[in-house]
């Protein structure tokens, strides 16, 4: 696999804000309706400004920390050994690709994405790897211009293969299955796929191949509320 490091200068790695669009119109609409009620005292006005306010608080929370703090427990969930090669699929700015990469000194993490910066602010291959120096894992991050429902890897070529509300993205349910089936398709038998996604297609997900437990990941992974949570299916290709 072909390495596409660059050399930038060190800082933290910055991750972003997923659908960044989202919490910037939720919060306006927060600040819209308290100055509405402002005017015009109501308990409607006013109790709805705090909804929105706190949704875009939790938003916030979850894309700058929550998954954050969540996927570094399921990587150690994952017990990784070290040598892995792991595919993180729609990396973005590498949240989980360089976590796991850390994770993986005699291994490697590989990352695909098609950089869309509506799914992700500043998206782009060039942050990603960015990141991966700042964080000080360049020489073992690798990332693609891939479409992750035709993946560019041959059957069987890695032992890990991740993905972070990614694939409920995709418009039609069958593209979405052949997002399943590629990851499946790529993992190794004996391989761990962790996928996180809203409830509602990670069921979806399980029932397709088969196998695998789901998991509600919890307030930390809660898009603006419990409305929009996120859930882990965890599976392992039959050897």
């Amino acid at each position: 696999m072909r390495n596409n490091r660059i050399n930038l200068p060190l800082q933290g790695p910055r991750y972003g804000v997923d659908a960044p669009a989202f919490p910037a119109l939720l919060g306006a609409a927060g600040v819209a309706c308290g100055l509405a009620a402002a005017r015009r005292p109501g308990r409607i006005a006013a109790g709805t400004a705090a909804v929105l306010l706190a949704s875009t608080g939790v938003y916030l929370h979850t894309t700058l920390r929550g998954k954050l703090r969540i996927w570094e427990r399921e990587l150690d969930r994952a017990a990784l050994k070290g040598d892995e090669q792991l595919l993180d699929l729609g990396c973005g700015r590498g949240a989980v690709l360089i976590e796991a990469a850390r994770r993986l000194p005699a291994g490697r993490a590989v990352g695909v994405d098609l950089w869309s910066r509506k799914d992700q602010s500043g998206n782009g291959p060039e942050v990603t790897l960015a990141n991966a120096a700042a964080a000080g894992v360049a020489d073992r991050v690798e990332v693609r211009t891939a479409d992750i429902t035709a993946l560019p890897f041959q059957d069987d070529s890695f032992d890990v293969v991740t993905s972070a509300l990614v694939i409920h993205n995709i418009p039609s349910p069958e593209a979405r299955y052949r997002a399943v089936d590629e990851a499946m398709r790529v993992l190794r038998p004996g391989g761990q796929l962790l996928i996180a996604d809203p409830w509602w297609t990670a069921r979806k997900y399980a029932a397709h191949i088969g196998q695998g437990t789901l998991r509600g990941l919890g307030p930390g992974y809660w898009y603006g509320g419990p409305w929009f949570g996120a859930t882990l299916l965890h599976a392992v290709k039959e050897r």
